[in-house]
């Protein structure tokens, strides 16, 4: 391939997957769309695609890499029900519908088993990113569904071995026989001598302490691995699996994976680009019926198959409709199947063109089927309304009688430590999480947590925002926290939302969002690492924590002064954060607050306005004329906060 081809094709990715950002579409679409642009079979940009496609088949390699990294058999056993359960029935399914099918529509019995195992397949790379952005990966779905991929991403290691099979002209049961013997022989090698191995080798490049020599032997591995089941007559990815398992029982598995994933994700795209290539969109103009035909076998069947399978095993309603949604897509090892079945020759090259474009069509709109999985499930599922219903009844039930508490939104480590500190000092609080195990632990424990959804709107009504004093929110996820703050905004926008982030740069978004104060990670790291540094080298422990303070000063404003509990000496000289609520009758309403407190009058400041309607606190100046129901947030000391009340609310 030329120069230019390379950089057109590079220039059209980097457009079309910052615009699938913009779209919050997967990356993954921009790549198909961009190969398909460009291939061959359009605008013939990159007419070689042979060369693409050998890089782009590297991109497969460090993909099934990555996936023998978490192939751990701990977790294998601790989800052995959903993964060797419904996942082996639903990739058996798919391969005894596609079978039954082929034979009914009188062809090979090799062309069902080869499009049934395709067919199988469901997008690892959309689905899982797709859950994570909805905040669905610790849900009962997300599990399900995570189970589901791991058994099809195990499947497809016998698979590499037996679809090339299916060409061979001395019979199959020989050619299984040798193909699985050689993978068994390699898998005993690798269990055998391998762990001692490869934790020597890891360990001599970790000594010399150069990450680019790490990086080095570490993708010499993988490739000579991918070298080693070529030479023996197997797949690159099945020896790229092989390593991958190999340095996943290393106590490197953590700094291989962080190492490796610029190359796997570029590769990756490359090699999605070159799918893109291999459609010919004059043959699917001229088979769009047979096209549709399969899109809707394909994504009805799958959602059909999973549903039924998940409630044979006993998956509650909803949850099996949302786990068969999310699985009824075509899946990137479905396009590594694909060419090998059509190498074999079991499947004619029309119709291998037209499933081609079904599977793209069906990733296409895997997006929009699971933003659109509530809705469906919803609908389908009589039992989805009774649970629903449950669930909030639960939460209120908890609330009922809970005035000015505080809600706590996600229970896992920080959500436990604030409720033991709330409980210490006497502040009630009712805590929300999706995890039923920790949920039932907790309860059991005599502790205030339920199992609710704190992004849903209805639950956030039962664990009574509209009397809540403050709302925690505790997870790190910032698009499940933006879905938060948008309906506490809609139910009470009065309620100050303190919200967790892993980093500085989400400050603004949360704060925007109606965020009355964003608590980041990293910041809060970085001062205890100063502020233990200091001690360390000897600075008196009085003026570290004044230097401390006066950080956190600059970043919270909530901590420049502090709000006076009940049993306080109203007396005290300490600055003090007091919120004035303003009534219609209130004084202040349709006046400037420059009439009414000056800047540093008296003693006090005037630290924000929360008005109901805007999603975020107003400064002074931006606050304009007072409205009823504004909440004029004051600091200052206790008789001189009293005065400004007393001006705002009576002039």
């Amino acid at each position: 391939m030329v120069l230019e081809s390379v950089l057109v094709l590079l220039a059209a990715a980097v457009a079309a997957v910052a615009l699938c950002r913009v779209l919050k579409l997967p990356a993954l679409v921009g790549y198909l769309a961009t190969g398909l642009a460009l291939g061959p079979h359009a605008l013939r940009v990159a007419s070689n695609a042979e060369e693409t496609q050998s890089l782009a088949e590297f991109g497969v390699v460090f993909l099934m890499f990555s996936i023998g990294l978490e192939f751990s058999l701990a977790k294998l056993h601790a989800m052995r029900r959903v993964v060797f359960g419904l996942g082996s029935a639903q990739v058996l399914g798919s391969m005894a519908l596609a079978l039954v099918a082929a034979l009914a529509l009188g062809l090979a019995w090799q062309t069902g088993f080869a499009l049934g195992a395709i067919a199988a397949m469901s997008s690892t790379a959309i689905v899982s990113k797709l859950l994570a952005e909805r905040g669905e990966l610790d849900t009962a779905q997300g599990r399900d569904v995570i189970g589901v991929l791991l058994f099809q991403d195990l499947a497809v290691v016998p698979l590499l071995v037996l679809l090339p099979a299916l060409a061979e002209p001395r019979g199959l049961g020989p050619a299984v026989v040798a193909a699985l013997g050689k993978a068994a022989l390699a898998l005993a090698l690798v269990v055998l001598a391998g762990p001692r191995l490869m934790r020597g080798w890891l360990g001599a490049a970790a000594r010399a302490r150069s990450n680019e020599l790490f990086v080095l032997n570490v993708l010499l591995i993988v490739l000579l691995a991918a070298f080693l089941t070529r030479l023996a007559g197997l797949s690159l990815v099945l020896g790229a699996f092989l390593a991958g398992m190999l340095m996943s029982e290393t106590e490197y598995r953590f700094q291989v994976e962080e190492d490796i994933r610029p190359y796997r994700d570029v590769l990756l795209g490359l090699f999605f680009v070159t799918v893109g290539m291999l459609l010919d969109l004059r043959a699917v103009a001229a088979n769009a019926g047979l096209i549709a035909l399969l899109f809707i076998a394909l994504v009805g069947g799958k959602f059909v198959l999973i549903a039924l399978l998940a409630k044979l095993f006993r998956i509650a309603g909803g949850t099996a409709l949302r786990v068969a949604l999310a699985l009824a897509n075509g899946g990137e090892f479905g396009f590594v199947l694909l060419p090998l079945a059509g190498y074999a020759g079991v499947v004619p090259q029309e119709l291998l063109q037209a499933f081609l474009a079904a599977m793209i069509l069906s990733m296409l709109a895997a997006p929009f089927i699971i933003a659109a999985s509530d809705a469906i499930a919803l609908r389908l599922s009589r039992s989805e309304w009774m649970l629903r219903s449950l669930e909030v009844h639960r939460v209120a039930a908890q609330s009922m009688s809970a005035e000015r508490h505080v809600i706590v939104l996600g229970y896992g480590r920080n959500g436990q430590r604030l409720a033991r500190l709330l409980e210490a000092e006497g502040v009630r609080y009712v805590a929300l999480d999706l995890d039923p195990e920790r949920v039932r632990e907790a309860a059991l424990a005599g502790e205030n947590v339920v199992f609710a959804d704190s992004s849903r709107r209805e639950a956030l009504v039962a664990a009574g925002i509209a009397r809540a004093a403050a709302v925690v929110v505790t997870f790190a996820d910032v698009n499940a926290a933006l879905r938060v703050l948008a309906h506490i905004h809609a139910l009470n926008p009065a309620v100050p939302v303190i919200v967790r982030a892993r980093d500085e740069a989400d400050i603004a978004r949360l704060t925007q969002a109606g965020a009355t104060e964003v608590v980041p990670e990293a910041f809060e790291s970085g001062v205890m690492l100063a502020s233990h540094t200091l001690v360390v080298v000897g600075v008196p422990l009085s003026r570290v924590m004044r230097r401390v303070s006066q950080v956190r000063d600059q970043q919270y404003s909530l901590l420049r002064g502090l709000f006076a509990g009940g049993g306080e000496q109203s007396g005290s000289d300490v600055a003090r954060l007091h919120a004035v609520t303003l009534e219609p009758e209130a004084y202040a309403v349709g006046r400037e607050l420059a009439e009414i407190i000056p800047a540093g009058a008296d003693g006090v400041q005037v630290r924000a306005v929360r008005r109901p309607g805007a999603r975020a606190r107003l400064a002074p100046a931006q606050a304009g004329p007072l409205q009823a129901g504004d909440i004029v947030v004051l600091l200052g000391e206790p008789e001189r906060l009293l005065a400004a009340e007393e001006r705002l609310l009576r002039g």
